[in-house]
């Protein structure tokens, strides 16, 4: 018999054949992804230690206010090793690294660099790691070492071996340790391609700590160090070498951020001699400033049409460039619309939040808001009851502001001018690493644990 002859055979038949074009379309737009289109779901998902919009807010995201060790604890998974790197999640994977000593005790080896202090000697040999999780269960999905060696410096005593956070696009997973390499896996663990950019020679030995910046199609690194410094960006894909360019800069540890303006991407990279844009695609320096510290750890944060740039070490200092017609040296113009030399950060990244841009004082409990475009303060600082030395950078979700500290408490308030506390938690070990938000969930991964903090159980659906 003819399919002709059967109606019902050709429906079935245009089906199947209009599911697989369908298919066939998906699968075209995600090989043609490109920076101008990014998933359409991006925005749910945190993908980079600062979140879908590399601000630090979640704007889908509706955590929980109040939890402890017996409360809206969804799951709370043990991980092996160290690491102070921030949990990066898409869809039902969260990723982290981690430093994991092995083998035989070695004779310790104090810190050989210049002027170093409250360092911890090198004692064993590292296996580098990634881990997968799965978000509803916080089982273990897969540990994947793509390094193993014995470290040239540990390290200060504060930080770890993997404080480099992940990112992912949902096709890869870049994870970033340094001296010890820059990989790229798949999302099953397989290592797609890996790249060793050289042994960093870190100020004091104090570690090493820059993130790698993704976007697009494009993967950037900060290499600033005390031996020749530089920025690179590579093909996300290959791992192929897009472009390099050497720094008359010494060691930060500030990731750069990523801004598309006038239809121009740039690569904002901070330093201690200028802050300086780069043209994401060529590499040419669109614009530079001078006027931050030493020492840099904050990272940049942008919005419409401004980027700010905070430091707080041997001076304080805060930038805020407007990029309209931004081009070469920019220090002392009218393009730098701001400074500020008080109450400034240092560890934790500034939090811009609708209009305004919040910011904590060196490491310390002290909370300032201001008008992003203006610079002037919208309250008096705020310092935050229950809370001390503070390493992770604010995050902020439905209305709310989430401060963790290195003692395990975790301050929520409620956006405003100024912000008002409304509930103080604590768990039972310290937390260096920024918070990851997803949906009704908020991550911290501890010094032993990763804790996922939500309803304990996940609504319909995930």
């Amino acid at each position: 018999m003819g399919i002709e002859a059967h109606p019902r055979l050709i429906r079935i038949a245009c089906l199947v054949l209009g599911l697989g074009l369908i298919a066939a379309g998906c699968r075209d737009t995600r090989a043609a992804r490109t920076p101008d289109k990014p998933p359409a779901n991006a925005l749910r998902q945190w993908g980079s230690w600062r979140g879908p919009l590399a601000t630090g807010e979640a704007p889908h995201a509706t955590p929980p206010i109040q939890w402890s060790e017996q409360e809206n604890i969804r799951w709370k998974t043990p991980l092996p090793g160290v690491g102070q790197s921030t949990p990066i999640v898409w869809e039902e994977q969260i990723f982290v690294t981690a430093a994991i000593p092995i083998g035989a005790g070695l004779p310790p080896r104090p810190s050989q660099a210049s002027g170093a202090h409250d360092n911890l000697p090198v004692t064993h040999r590292q296996r580098f790691v990634v881990i997968a999780l799965d978000r509803r269960d916080g089982r273990i999905r897969w540990q994947r070492t793509v390094a193993e060696g014995v470290p040239e410096e540990q390290g200060h005593v504060s930080g770890t071996l993997a404080s480099a956070s992940p990112s992912t696009d949902g096709d890869r997973v870049y994870a970033f340790f340094g001296s010890f390499g820059l990989y790229a896996l798949d999302m099953e663990g397989a290592i797609v391609w890996q790249k060793d950019l050289g042994r960093m020679a870190v100020k004091h030995g104090h570690g090493e700590g820059a993130s790698a910046t993704l976007h697009g199609d494009a993967l950037a690194v900060n290499w600033d160090h005390e031996g020749q410094s530089f920025v690179i960006v590579l093909d996300a894909a290959t791992g192929s070498e897009r472009w390099r360019r050497q720094r008359d800069e010494v060691t930060s540890w500030a990731t750069p951020v990523v801004v598309k303006h006038a239809g121009r991407e740039q690569l904002i990279v901070p330093g201690s001699h200028r802050a300086r844009s780069y043209d994401l695609r060529t590499g040419e320096i669109i614009w530079e400033c001078g006027g931050l510290s030493k020492n840099i750890v904050a990272s940049p944060v942008a919005a419409d049409g401004m980027v700010f740039l905070g430091s707080s070490y041997e001076i304080r200092s805060m930038l805020a460039i407007r990029l309209d017609s931004a081009v070469g040296d920019l220090t002392g113009t009218d393009r730098v619309a701001w400074t500020r030399s008080k109450g400034t950060p240092y560890v934790p990244s500034p939090l811009l939040l609708h209009g305004r841009l919040h910011f904590l004082r060196h490491y310390q409990n002290i909370l300032t808001q201001v008008d992003a475009k203006s610079g002037e303060e919208t309250s008096r600082p705020l310092r935050i009851p229950g809370l001390r030395n503070i390493y992770a950078s604010p995050v902020a979700a439905d209305g709310r502001i989430y401060v963790t500290d290195r003692d395990g408490v975790t301050v929520v308030l409620k956006e405003g001018t100024p912000p008002q506390v409304i509930a103080t938690n604590r768990l039972d070990e310290g937390f260096s690493a920024s918070a990851a938000l997803i949906d009704e969930l908020l991550l911290l991964r501890g010094e032993r644990h990763l804790y996922a903090i939500g309803p304990s159980s996940p609504p319909r659906g995930h």
